[in-house]
């Protein structure tokens, strides 16, 4: 089942005794549970009808007595239950027994006003356990993966119009790239973006320019694209507003290294015919991120980005040696990749 699905089955009154939600979007996570406290319990009843509970703490038995257990003054119950090592690959951290006996045996029989919502923050589960799939032939698994590149600018678009505003042509690419991949915090930003505009007004260019600032990361991820495309004067532009920031130009080094590197590896993994969901996954890197490095690969040959990281390395090693003052060096380097 993935997560339409469920949701719709919500709404239409059909629910499960036993979720289980993973992935890395914490936003779209909280946004499910969200829902389920909503189309499930009574404003007044979530005092006692939500029991909150991590397993880092307390020992998976105790949980289920809980969910045996009739709720008191209302007629159901939302059991969350946080931490990841039960249902992931790895040992079990912490001092804490578990009996996964206990969960195995309740799904057979799961009560009626009890619901268990199991919240892992992980990319993966371990598809081998035995609670694992007992847990995906008696309850719902729904993952919550980054979205991907098409599918993020699509959901910027649709939350900026159910604030009732609108985007110029552009502009969702330029507030993820200034504001990140984070739905949390892209949410934030177009709250903000939207009481500025007002309703029904439009957000251009120049407004995400001078309402989202952009992290350390962000910039030296627009310095990357300004030099991928042969734009060497707003490069140097966002390398000095760095340095202005106080920030560390070992540390800016570092970064234009990182991004460097994951072009390189994205160009290659590419030409192996990995999708794009492939290759985060490979990489550990967002969908968006890999889109992005994507097109900045097709404007250099690989030959080329083994030379950049060269000259990488060895700015490096002058920089920590003290052979080259350090912003010289970076000016030097961002000349240099013009020829």
């Amino acid at each position: 089942m993935d997560i339409k699905t469920a949701t719709k089955a919500i709404k239409h009154g059909d629910v499960s005794p036993v979720y289980l939600l993973y992935g890395l979007e914490k936003y779209q996570i909280k946004k499910f549970t969200t829902l389920l406290e909503e189309q499930l319990l009574q404003k007044e009843d979530r005092d006692f009808a939500i029991v909150n509970y991590d397993l880092a703490d307390t020992p998976l038995q105790v949980v289920i007595e809980e969910a045996e257990t009739v709720p008191f003054m209302v007629p159901r119950k939302l059991i969350f239950v946080r931490d990841a090592s039960v249902f992931t690959a790895g040992k079990e951290g912490g001092k804490i027994e578990h009996r996964i006996e206990a969960l195995l045996e309740y799904m057979k029989n799961p009560a009626e006003y009890s619901i268990l919502i199991f919240l892992v923050y992980h990319e993966k589960l371990d598809e081998r356990k035995k609670v694992v799939k007992a847990l995906k032939a008696a309850g719902v698994v729904l993952a919550f993966a980054p979205l991907g590149g098409e599918e993020l600018l699509g959901w910027v678009t649709k939350e900026t119009k159910q604030r009732g505003c609108v985007l110029a042509q552009g502009t969702a690419e330029a507030l993820i790239r200034n504001a990140g991949t984070q739905l949390q915090t892209l949410t934030a930003e177009l709250d903000k973006l939207c009481l500025y505009a007002g309703e029904g007004g439009t957000i251009d260019l120049d407004t995400v320019e001078q309402l989202v600032a952009r992290s350390t990361e962000q910039n030296v991820f627009a310095l990357v694209e300004n030099i991928a495309n042969l734009r060497l004067e707003q490069a140097l532009g966002i390398f000095y507003e760095l340095l202005k920031q106080r920030e560390e130009p070992i540390k800016i080094a570092a970064l234009i290294t990182r991004q460097f590197r994951i072009i390189l590896q994205v160009k290659e993994l590419a030409s192996q015919s990995y999708s794009q969901q492939q290759i985060a996954s490979q990489l550990s890197l967002h969908p968006y991120a890999v889109k992005i490095a994507g097109e900045q690969a097709r404007k250099f040959k690989s030959g080329d980005l083994r030379q950049i990281l060269n000259r990488l390395a060895d700015l490096d090693f002058q920089m920590k040696t003290g052979r080259i003052e350090k912003v010289l060096g970076l000016e030097l380097f961002l000349l240099r990749l013009q020829n």
